[in-house]
């Protein structure tokens, strides 16, 4: 498979055929949720339906940390790459290996023996806490699977291979949308079959992204050992801040959600039809931040600065060009979007009514993934932290529920898309000015 040197050759050719593949993997991981509550919803009812939906709030607010972790690869793996320190590369992927191998493991414990505690905390609805719990259970069981074949495909990304990741994510997706019918009507084990056909496709797509990487060498994987402490140390600084800003987006995410649902039903259905839709919206703009992320890493590992700089400005035209275009996309067909998810007219009406307001809103918050990107990938994540908890808790929360106060249900998408513009110009000015561009990984150095 074809490995991309970002320290030469064409930045803007690079960027579109690296970050493609990401797309696609990412429009993959969407149709994966998709097409497994299409199956649970259709086979097992509504009732099914909620109970897998409250699970999965569970499961990624317990793996944020280990998924920021997860996304720490990206920079120090890249950053090694660029320097071709081939030995620093093995010492940090051995360190990753054992450290994610271990979380899971503890997480997957704390998590089956936690999982009715967590749902009740949650006030999940009696009727569903059995089906939840049980669901859940499952899921912790298999989580190294999940962790697994996601932190291969990160490893690959940091070495500049994006294609790869997107076949065995691929095979995920069919191998689920397979087994979940089989498992839940034929083998008649209802939501508990839902859970292990998840577990079986994860696990299957992890063996098989495992052997293609060991076979063909793509990194230079060894039998695990225990890292030293700078390793160990190094990861865990870039990792737990990063798996903050999870959790400030979780929570963000939840905040706003409280403000639309104090507009009843057909603003919270609307709402709901018309997330479905910014998750579709939204691939091109976190595409293009992890591929700048890599690609940024590589280069500043080589100490190429005049080209990491070119990559962000690359990077923020072809996210603008690209969220441009899907705007006016939207603004013109935004009923017809909805309506593949909603039929009730209160409802359809919000839902379009939010889509045509924040349209042209989008591209700002693809700088944020831009930029954001790029500072990663300095190993500036607690900086990128801030930027986030501004982002949300400073400004799109307090501007949502601010404008909806004075403007009723418009105020919701007006106050989202402001706060996108606000963060944006936050973001270049901390990109601009900010001291990102000093901070040094490894003690060589």
């Amino acid at each position: 498979m074809k490995q991309y040197d970002f320290t030469k050759g064409d930045i803007f050719k690079s960027m579109l055929l690296f970050s493609t593949p990401i797309m696609m993997t990412n429009l993959l991981q969407v149709s994966y949720q998709f097409i497994d509550s299409l199956w649970i919803g259709n086979l097992l009812g509504a009732n099914a339906l909620g109970a897998i939906a409250v699970s999965g709030t569970v499961i990624f607010t317990v793996l944020s940390f280990i998924i920021g972790i997860n996304n720490a690869t990206l920079t120090i793996l890249s950053q090694q790459k660029g320097k071709e320190d081939e030995d620093g590369l093995k010492r940090y992927l051995n360190a990753f290996v054992v450290i994610l191998t271990s979380l899971s493991i503890v997480l997957g414990f704390l998590g089956y023996v936690g999982s009715e505690n967590f749902l009740r905390f949650l006030n999940t609805p009696e009727n569903m806490i059995s089906d939840a719990t049980t669901y859940l259970q499952i899921n912790f069981i298999g989580i190294l699977f999940l962790l697994g074949y996601n932190f291969i495909a990160t490893v690959l990304r940091s070495v500049g291979d994006s294609k790869t990741p997107l076949y065995f994510v691929l095979l995920a997706v069919i191998l689920n949308t397979i087994l979940d019918p089989i498992f839940i009507s034929v083998f008649q084990l209802g939501i508990n079959g839902a859970a292990y056909a998840t577990i079986l496709s994860q696990g299957i797509a992890f063996l098989y992204g495992l052997i293609i990487v060991l076979r063909k060498k793509l990194v230079p994987f060894t039998i695990p050992s225990l890292p030293n402490k700078e390793e160990v140390l190094l990861i865990l600084k870039l990792g737990i801040p990063s798996g903050l800003q999870m959790m400030v987006i979780s929570a963000g995410v939840m905040a706003i959600m409280s403000v639309v649902n104090s507009f009843g039903e057909d603003v919270v259905a609307g709402f709901g039809a018309a997330q479905r839709i910014d998750s579709l919206i939204m691939l091109p703009a976190m595409a293009l931040g992890t591929a700048v992320n890599s690609m940024a890493g590589q280069n500043i590992g080589a100490n190429q600065w005049g080209r990491v700089h070119k990559i962000a400005l690359y990077g923020v035209v072809y996210n603008f060009v690209a969220m441009m275009m899907i705007g006016v996309l939207i603004f013109f067909s935004s009923h017809i979007w909805i309506g593949l998810f909603i039929e009730d007219e209160g409802a359809l009406s919000f839902g379009t009514e939010y889509l045509v307001l924040i349209a042209f809103f989008y591209p700002f918050l693809g700088l944020n993934f831009i930029l954001n990107g790029v500072v990663r990938a300095s190993g500036a994540m607690f900086q990128v932290l801030i930027l986030n908890i501004i982002s949300f808790w400073v400004l799109r929360y307090p501007l949502t529920y601010l404008l909806s106060d004075l403007l009723g249900e418009k105020g919701i998408a007006l106050g989202m898309g402001v706060s996108f513009v606000i963060s944006s110009i936050i973001a270049f000015l901390y990109y601009r000015y900010g001291k990102w561009n000093q901070q040094k990984l490894f003690s060589k150095e």
